[in-house]
């Protein structure tokens, strides 16, 4: 079995990173960056539409 992964981007840092779509809050829920502090939803982070409709998959 292939683990997803969905790419992050902080869009006010540019800090990138990839992470388990099972280890994220809902898209609609906040999420902070560890660099940089800013908190927005979650689906703002998604670097691809492809990322948003993995972590939409496992919602």
């Amino acid at each position: 079995m292939v683990e997803a992964f969905v790419r992050l981007l902080c869009p006010e840092c540019g800090k990138d990173w990839e992470a388990s779509p099972s280890s994220l809050p809902s898209l609609k829920k906040n999420f902070t960056c560890s660099a940089c502090g800013m908190s927005r939803r979650l689906s703002e982070f998604m670097r691809t539409e492809r990322d948003l409709k993995t972590v939409k998959q496992f919602e």
